[in-house]
């Protein structure tokens, strides 16, 4: 994968935490599995410095919670994040709309 082509499917990828923590709280286990699911194949050593990037900005926060003996770290939105997500989905819509024209109007 080239440069151009990381940092789409990275966008892409953020995108995906923001809508997801905007539902549940999320671990970087469960997360990766949903990743797969649509076909993303990612790194724990890529996955968790999204998850603290996106959370050194401001757009997550954590909290760590024992399960079972185990210390797991779960992701939810914050306000900054909900803005931005929103954001984000109108500008994904706009542009899925124009890449999309011809399709959505049978030609």
């Amino acid at each position: 994968m080239n440069k151009l082509e990381r940092d789409f499917f990275l966008g892409f990828i953020k995108m995906h935490i923001l809508h997801h923590t905007a539902k549940e709280k999320v671990y970087g286990t469960e997360f990766r599995d949903e990743l797969a699911r649509h076909g993303y194949d990612i790194s724990f050593g890529t996955l968790y410095p999204i998850f603290h990037r996106l959370e050194r900005d401001g757009f997550l926060k954590s909290e760590n919670v024992n399960v079972g003996g185990k210390i797991r770290r779960y992701y939810e939105i914050t306000p900054k994040g909900k803005e931005v997500l929103e954001l984000s989905k109108g500008r994904a819509k706009e542009l899925f709309l124009e890449l999309f024209e011809e399709e959505l109007n049978g030609k």
